[in-house]
């Protein structure tokens, strides 16, 4: 008997062994897969209720649970949830009983990072208003569309044109919860420099705070030179984060105070394999969670593992709840590569391949708010079947042999520069009411040492109308945002289009900005002369070489 024991135990210890050998990540994968199903169970059992527990509740929740607890500290300031509780009764009646606002309406919520946003996102919420979220930076004709699309009946300031993506209740309670799920606690406090007017401070950060009960340290905007005191000031745990970010960081002078901090764990998204490594041996070792995933989009994946450069990891069991998949993609033409039946082309494992997500009662897509043209160009119809709908993520993915998902490239009408979605069609636009310009093309190229794309604009001129680089610039600076101005503008004599006359970009994407490449006139945005001054090997080598300031 004893020698049956001890053969079982040893097959046993075998069989851990090899399956350490041949499926390292079989137990984590597994036990996250379960936390993923609990949560959603979790969301789903809220939601049935009669009424239904929405963030709201958690909030409450908290409240009454430790009402002196910090919720956010921000300057010298302290704000408990009681603090925030009172103060969204209080909006909330005032903008009830004195302005008249009724429930279901919607509320344009023009803030910068201060601890307002909390209590009037908490006090919509009490009267059961919509609060839509408004790009503080976006000016002139942006701004109108905006509040249009919104049908917006307040303005609070105590892509095309910027599309409003719908955020259902059932899908705020799954991102609220993905706090949880990276390990947060009610003891952690979450460092949060990103604006709030992004899902990734509010929804995730600050909904994920509510759902714990932990504390937030807010900061009006990122700064380096302020990072780790605040981090230190504050006694930060959990920081949020975008590439660019951790990449600023990463190229300050360093400290003898760079490992002093109580950083254990960062959550965010963007970051690039050298900057993530970099990170890691300057700041000690501090638990990464890079995750994948857009306000609208209807999938997501986190890198729950910390394997260096992955944005998310997928694994079989995974796929049969979120059905997404990786599909061949014609980059010149724009558009999915589809078979002789006209269904679309799954990419082998290690390929790349235009991130897909199947459209179904439990992966919705919500769309955009007064757009339905905007939300229809999101969904690719007959994709694997008749009649099936899938979400397009407008994004280039890789899936290895292990599950790891990486992120590739964005295609079409946009590119992201700054931690900022720049809609290439609304620079266009912009650019085309100029009298000198007849046609725009405007595009996003890569630079050394940088995060995400830069913009860049070729433009045909009107005959007979010449360049004017301060007139350029002026208009610019009025009508656009500074993340979606082009730093570099290129003349040209045409641009080429496709034969169903889209512009083709991906040349002009390769050729990039270097003079020594291109021929044609080409400018270079300089705020000193308040123009666009000719591009010059001097101004290319000293971008390369990262002593000039993008």
């Amino acid at each position: 008997m004893l020698d049956f024991y001890t053969i079982a135990i040893g097959l046993l210890i075998l069989l851990l062994l090899l399956g350490n050998v041949f499926f390292p990540y079989l137990w984590l994968d597994l036990v996250f897969f379960f936390t993923a199903l609990r949560t959603g169970y979790k969301c789903h059992r809220c939601l049935s209720r009669k009424p239904p527990i929405t963030l709201l509740d958690f909030f409450l929740a908290k409240v009454q649970k430790h009402p002196e607890k910090p919720l956010v500290l921000f300057g010298d300031e302290t704000y408990s949830y009681r603090d925030i509780d009172r103060r969204s009764s209080q909006l909330a009646r005032v903008l009830r009983d004195q302005v008249g606002l009724k429930e279901g309406e919607t509320v344009a919520v023009f803030l910068k990072n201060v601890p307002a946003y909390l209590w009037v996102w908490m006090g919509l919420e009490k009267i059961g208003s919509v609060m839509a979220c408004i790009n503080y930076n976006i000016r002139a004709k942006s701004l109108l569309h905006a509040l249009s699309s919104c049908k917006t009946t307040v303005l609070l300031t105590t892509p095309g044109m910027p599309k409003a993506a719908i955020i259902t209740q059932s899908k705020l309670l799954k991102v609220s919860h993905m706090f949880r799920m990276c390990g947060v606690t009610p003891k952690d406090i979450i460092y949060i420099p990103l604006p709030m007017y992004h899902s990734a401070a509010l929804l995730l950060g600050t909904g994920g705070c509510l759902e714990v009960g932990c504390t937030i340290a807010l900061r009006s905007k990122f700064s380096v030179t302020h990072f780790w005191d605040d981090c230190r000031r504050y006694g930060v745990t959990v920081i949020q984060y975008v590439g660019e970010m951790m990449r600023y960081l990463c190229n300050a002078p360093k400290m003898d105070s760079d490992r002093d901090h109580c950083v254990r764990l960062a959550i965010g998204n963007g970051m690039r394999v050298e900057v993530w490594k970099e990170f890691l041996h300057r700041f000690k070792p501090i638990q990464i969670h890079e995750f994948y995933g857009a306000t609208e989009g209807n999938v997501g994946f986190i890198n729950y593992i910390g394997k260096v450069g992955a944005m998310g990891k997928t694994n079989f069991l995974h796929k049969k709840l979120a059905k997404f998949e990786l599909i061949q993609y014609n980059v010149d033409q724009d558009e999915p590569v589809r078979d002789e039946k006209g269904y679309c082309i799954p990419v082998a494992t290690g390929e790349t391949g235009l991130l897909v997500a199947k459209i179904t009662s439990h992966t919705p897509f919500s769309g955009y708010a007064g757009d339905q043209q905007k939300s229809e160009k999101k969904i690719l119809r007959d994709v694997f079947t008749k009649g099936d709908c899938y979400f397009n993520s407008g994004d280039l993915l890789m899936q290895d042999h292990d599950g790891f998902l990486y992120f590739q490239d964005r295609v079409g009408d946009t590119f992201r520069w700054k931690g900022e979605n720049v809609a290439t069609t609304e620079v266009e636009t912009t650019l085309a009411t100029l009298e000198s310009v007849q046609e725009a093309s405007v595009y996003g190229v890569p630079v050394p040492g940088h995060e995400g794309k830069i913009g860049m604009a070729s433009i045909c001129l009107k005959d007979g109308l010449p360049f004017d680089g301060k007139e350029v610039y002026a208009h610019a600076k009025d009508c656009l945002p500074n993340y979606a101005i082009p730093r570099f503008i290129r003349i040209r004599d045409m641009l080429e289009t496709t034969g169903t006359f889209k512009q083709l970009k991906s040349q002009l994407v390769k050729e990039g900005f270097d003079p020594v490449i291109i021929r044609d006139p080409l400018f270079f945005l300089d705020d000193l002369e308040k123009s666009y001054m000719p591009m010059t090997q001097q101004i290319f080598s000293a971008i390369a070489e990262k002593k000039l300031k993008l």
